[in-house]
């Protein structure tokens, strides 16, 4: 064996098991994450004491823990870890299946300890159920994005396409943000789509005046072939007269695409409207992803250039309002505070066509995955 040889073995059998490794420490959180939200909601319903603790019983279980040194389990995640035991019952079976046990040294569950799955919420609107061995090739991280989505079919949608493209949890996140599933439902060729996405890893006050969220049923959007995120953007801005009738009153077209210079860098302001009764410029900046903090910033510059070089006699402070596809409230809160301009984070919907075709192709990406499931394993 040439030392080339030797070298690149080492380093692929590192690689290989410590990939190994890290998918079993994975398994076990969440095993462990499914467990206490069964235990929570066992508590919860049947929990001799439970009066005693009532909303409180997250907050004062997530002290507690955290003074005995466990990790990972603030009141939020002990949220999540509930939510985590109603939405995947099928995990239950993992418990008890051969090929999890014998990961593990010794029992998984204490002694005396008896966890039984939640009621299956089926109804003819939902999908099939993705099977326990598959649920646990996801992170916990990738679990957490998928329980954030209310809608089953969409969830199910970026379960399906997950395990296909083997995403990780950024590009999870990036394909969400960018509306695949919207995109999808959009298109006449939805493997199309997919595939591309594979591939791209006062008393009038401002604050009354606003609507959120803005459903962008107006902005005619039809099926197309292929539907990308720069098609939303480009709708959303050839329909303006829809646009100021959804922003409601009083709003005047400016500008599109306003150029602002700094120095020897362009930026683009999307779109620039005056309000009349509010006697201000409106700034709205459109983002195809959820809200982040850089956002904020980037807006809170326009309005600062606008205070600038901007504003006319008479005119009021400039308003910016940021259009996202989903917002954190807390994030925009920590993004925003202490800036003096005025600045809305608002989020827009998507008004899809039936669901019926993109609940067919869900449906057929599900039994795919599931038919390649080796015999045997546990479902």
């Amino acid at each position: 064996m040439k030392y080339a040889q030797l070298l690149k073995a080492i380093g692929a059998t590192s690689q290989h098991l410590v990939s190994r490794a890290a998918a079993a420490v994975n398994q076990a959180l969440v095993i462990r994450n499914w467990l206490i939200g069964a235990y929570i909601v066992e508590f919860e319903q049947h929990g001799e004491d439970r009066a005693r603790y009532g909303a409180r019983l997250l907050e004062t279980l997530a002290s507690d823990l955290g003074a005995r040194a466990v990790k990972g389990c603030s009141a939020d995640m002990l949220e999540r870890m509930r939510q985590l035991y109603q939405e995947y019952p099928q995990l239950r079976s993992c418990i008890s299946a051969p090929s999890v046990r014998n990961s593990f040294p010794g029992p998984i569950l204490p002694e005396g300890s008896r966890i039984s799955a939640p009621p299956v919420r089926k109804s003819r609107r939902s999908p099939p159920s993705l099977a326990a061995p598959n649920v646990l090739r996801f992170s916990w991280t990738h679990l957490i994005e998928f329980l954030s989505i209310p809608d089953p079919w969409k969830r199910a949608f970026y379960e399906n396409e997950c395990l296909k493209g083997n995403w990780s949890k950024r590009q999870l996140q990036r394909q969400i943000g960018s509306l695949l599933y919207e995109r999808t439902g959009l298109s006449k060729d939805k493997p199309a789509v997919v595939r591309w996405a594979n591939r791209q890893d006062s008393p009038d006050d401002v604050a009354d005046i606003l609507r959120d969220p803005y459903v962008l049923e107006f902005t005619g959007l039809t099926e197309r072939s292929e539907y990308v995120e720069s098609n939303l953007e480009q709708a959303l801005l050839d329909h303006l007269q829809q646009f100021l009738l959804e922003l409601g009153t009083g709003f005047c077209f400016e500008a599109r695409q306003k150029r602002i210079t700094v120095g020897n860098e362009h930026d683009y302001i999307d779109l620039v409207f005056y309000h009349r009764r509010l006697r201000c410029h409106v700034l709205i900046d459109l983002k195809t992803r959820p809200f982040t903090h850089g956002d904020a910033g980037q807006m809170n510059f326009y309005l600062n250039w606008w205070k600038a070089h901007g504003m006319d006699r008479g005119d009021q402070l400039p308003v910016g309002i940021l259009l996202c596809s989903d917002r954190d409230r807390t994030k925009v809160e920590f993004a925003t505070v202490g800036m003096n301009n005025k600045m809305f984070v608002s989020r827009y919907l998507v008004a899809l066509p039936s669901p019926k075709q993109l609940q067919e192709f869900v449906e057929r990406d599900r039994a795919h995955i599931e038919a390649q499931m080796p015999k045997g394993r546990t479902s």
